[in-house]
């Protein structure tokens, strides 16, 4: 049997199922911190509501950290590959074009995990948006502009 890089052994296994929620996470390559500029991680927030518009998946919380973004969602149409593989391909042109960038933007992969129904959604979207306290990038909350929950 070949031997499978860690990419590709993430996808093992992996099973998207409509209407169910999922915590997804994308590091830049690297972990370049490219959105330590807000202007660059506003074009990943417009990719996430681009997604939601086209009826892709519900955003239900969000935040895009300097070098990775979480995503909450609940799955519409199509597959988590999909989903992330046009997010990330459309937010590497964009950002691509507007800093003079050649190259990918994110690793190739990503992470998904799957709430269990008996899971707290809330303090799985507090958990995500949290993310900038935790990492001592503010000391409040509402001071990191990168983040948005369906509950606020």
């Amino acid at each position: 049997m070949p031997k499978l890089s860690a990419s590709h052994r993430l996808r093992i296994g992996r099973y998207a199922e409509q209407n169910r929620i999922y915590l997804l996470t994308a590091n830049t390559l690297q972990r370049e911190p490219v959105f330590r500029d807000y202007s660059l991680g506003r074009m990943v927030v417009h990719q996430f509501k681009q997604a939601q518009a086209q009826g892709f998946a519900d955003s239900l919380a969000f935040v895009v950290m300097p070098d990775h973004f979480h995503w909450l969602i609940r799955l519409q149409k199509g597959s988590l590959g999909q989903l992330m593989c046009q997010t990330k391909s459309l937010s590497t042109r964009t950002i691509n074009a507007a800093t003079g960038r050649t190259g990918s933007l994110w690793q190739q992969s990503f992470h998904d995990r799957a709430l269990r129904r008996e899971e707290s959604l809330v303090r799985v979207a507090r958990y995500v948006v949290a993310n900038p306290l935790r990492a001592g990038l503010v000391g409040k909350l509402g001071d990191y502009p990168l983040w948005d929950a369906i509950w606020v």
